[in-house]
């Protein structure tokens, strides 16, 4: 019987710790700031670009009415 609770004990411990190992790390640091480069900001301006034109031809349809 001593034994057998001697076994069950270990292999008790064996897979709490082995569980604990295997667990994953913390949280990483806050993360960097995304640079706005050429290309995003290009395509920024694009799309600003085509939304004032639509907005602009909305209204001067809308005036022609």
């Amino acid at each position: 019987m001593k034994n057998l609770l001697l076994v069950l004990l270990t292999l008790t411990i064996v897979l709490v710790l082995s569980a604990l190992a295997m667990a994953q790390p913390g949280l990483p640091s806050a993360p960097s700031q995304a640079p706005i480069d050429g290309g995003l900001g290009l395509l920024a301006a694009a799309g600003g670009a085509y939304a004032y034109k639509k907005l602009k031809g909305r209204n001067s349809e809308s005036e022609d009415v």
